[in-house]
């Protein structure tokens, strides 16, 4: 092992800081939760993290079992990052810490990444309320795409494309779908200026709306 600190005690939650108790750990699981990453689109969404630390925390999190590292060879000769199907496990209690920590104050000055965004959408969803959200939907998101599908009582979404024709897509930038779900613009304001594109039926972008604004309009009940 890379000489981790370890808290020498078998419980299962100090078993479970000694593998992602180091700093920026948990973050890096947080960015690979939706799909693969390369190394320097992790380190773009990590904004103060340098590259030497990430290598180490990559490396740790590989001799741990809960990252692996995919070569995808020549031509490309690109290196991915993925969780293992045990990291993968870590996703439920990610989710419900952003809940917890959703509440802590004072909140941080920055941005939310496309990731975190997406995550806090899903971890808002209320699973009483998935049936009136359901379908399948596209995100093109600058450059990248994700697919969300509301199925049943629960929210998938991960970087890839719809299999079908998805029920309703969406196209802008960051910043607009930032703004857009922190209600400082309007989603139809966001159409008219031309920064944002909704394709589909009328009621398939209205669930696709009321999706991305889940996490906002919870906050503004509480």
């Amino acid at each position: 092992m890379s000489g981790m600190r370890s808290y020498g005690d078998p419980c299962g939650v100090a078993r479970a800081l000694d593998v992602i108790g180091e700093r920026w750990a948990v973050l890096v699981v947080r960015d690979l939760l939706l799909g693969p990453k390369r190394f320097n689109d992790l380190l773009g969404g990590l904004p103060g993290m340098s590259p030497n630390v990430l290598s180490q925390r990559l490396r740790e999190l590989t001799e741990h079992g809960v990252v692996r590292r995919r070569d995808l060879g020549p031509p490309t000769r690109v290196h991915l990052y993925e969780l293992t199907e045990w990291g993968r496990a870590l996703e439920p209690l990610l989710l419900q810490l952003g809940r917890w920590g959703s509440q802590a104050r004072p909140i941080p000055e920055g941005a939310l990444g496309a990731d975190s965004l997406l995550l806090s959408i899903k971890a808002a969803v209320d699973p009483a309320r998935a049936a009136d959200l359901r379908g399948v939907y596209e995100l093109h998101i600058d450059a990248d795409t994700y697919l969300a599908e509301v199925v049943d009582d629960s929210v998938r979404i991960r970087r890839d494309t719809a299999s079908g024709r998805p029920d309703a897509t969406l196209t802008t930038d960051l910043d607009t779908l930032r703004a857009v779900c922190d209600r400082r613009i309007t989603m139809a304001s966001a159409v008219d200026s031309g920064t944002l594109r909704l394709n589909g039926e009328p009621s398939a972008t209205r669930r696709l709306t009321d999706l991305l604004l889940a996490p906002f309009t919870s906050a503004s009940q509480r």
